[in-house]
């Protein structure tokens, strides 16, 4: 392995103790610094970071007065995982527990005998995996995504951007705007299953055996919200095809606003399933909130809601009323206007995709 070390002036005293433990153990990519004068620790912690991101280092190491600067610079950059370990018992279970990839040390606090004793410690042990992994790919769709509230995940992408526009615009055809549609569910796919449970398997390639990561829970359920959650479904098809379909009927009183129930099929085992609920658009949370509730109605338990656009008020009438749903969305929009459409919104998704209007 190759372990990328750093230090700003303040860390410089542990620079020999830790180039000394790594010698015969890893190679080391030294980023510096090499004399004691001041130093702008963000300057060394995004270079160690940067090798640990891009793979030109499987760990790094940073130092500075307390090891906290360069923890905090190190985790803006993407992949990283840092913290300033104070003994051995900490070290270890950042490594167990968090995987922890940088590891960061306070020079005004640890002295020769006790950096190795954290380096051993650290370096040492292995990453537990199973429900700690889980915890950090939650932490890893921070880096993807924007959080705009506890439970709610704005995606931010180029693609998604780019897409959304022509989504929006009212001269889009049904045909493109349908293919669309289905494109950006399928995008989504990645960051909605981005927590299901993974297993070790071993597998043999053309070359050699390998152990490999396999899901380890398949049971997904897909339930889109009639008409318009319709034309989400083939895109998260198209990447978890084992998933049951089931389908929920709710129309908007035009006079009251609220939803009107007329169908609801799901699968028999929805409570054994992950369920990803479907629709275009959560304007005022009304249809979405009937539908989750009809769901756990029938014994669902871990369910997600997966939309395009959003207006805060759908948001927050959502989250009162089930705080334990997670709800995904391509975009934030604004508001709401007299008619409970989303402002600047999308249309009416269900005519859109359907050309009824």
């Amino acid at each position: 392995m190759i372990v990328a070390v750093g230090c700003d002036h303040a860390g410089f005293v542990l620079r020999l103790a830790v180039l000394g433990y790594f010698k015969g153990r890893a190679e080391v990519l030294d980023c510096g610094v090499f004399t004691a004068e001041p130093t702008d620790y963000p300057d060394i912690a995004l270079k160690v970071a940067a090798a640990v991101s891009e793979g030109r280092a499987g760990a790094g190491v940073l130092m500075c007065g307390t090891g906290i600067g360069m923890a905090l610079a190190a985790n803006k950059v993407k992949g990283v995982r840092a913290a300033s370990c104070f003994d051995a018992e900490t070290a270890r279970l950042a490594k167990a527990h968090n995987n922890l990839n940088v590891l960061c040390l306070g020079g005004r606090f640890l002295s020769h005998d006790q950096v190795l004793t954290i380096l051993d410690a650290w370096y040492g042990t292995s990453f537990e995996g199973g429900r700690h992994l889980t915890r950090l790919n939650k932490i890893a769709a921070a880096e993807t995504s924007t959080f705009f509230s506890d439970g709610v995940v704005i995606f931010n992408h180029p693609l998604m951007h780019h897409k959304m526009t022509i989504i929006r615009d009212k001269n889009t055809s049904v045909k493109e705007f349908r293919e669309l549609v289905q494109e950006m569910a399928g995008l989504m796919v990645y960051e909605i299953t981005r927590n299901l449970p993974l297993s070790e398997t071993r597998v043999e390639t053309p070359i050699a055996s390998a152990t490999t990561l396999t899901l380890t829970g398949k049971k997904l359920a897909v339930v889109p919200v009639l008409r318009a959650g319709l034309g989400m479904v083939e895109g998260i098809l198209h990447l978890v095809p084992n998933a049951k379909v089931g389908h929920i009927g709710l129309y908007r009183d035009p006079t009251t606003l609220e939803p009107v129930e007329y169908y609801c099929k799901l699968p028999q085992d929805i409570g054994e399933r992950e369920t990803f609920v479907t629709d275009p658009t959560l304007a005022t949370g009304g249809t979405a909130t009937a539908a989750l509730s009809l769901i756990k109605a029938q014994g669902g338990r871990k369910i997600s809601l997966v939309c395009l656009a959003a207006a805060p008020e759908g948001i927050k009438r959502v989250r009162e009323v089930h705080p334990d749903v997670r709800i995904f969305i391509a975009a934030l929009d604004p508001g709401l206007n007299d008619h409970g459409y989303i402002v600047p919104g999308l249309g009416d998704a269900g005519d859109r995709l359907f050309g009824s209007k």
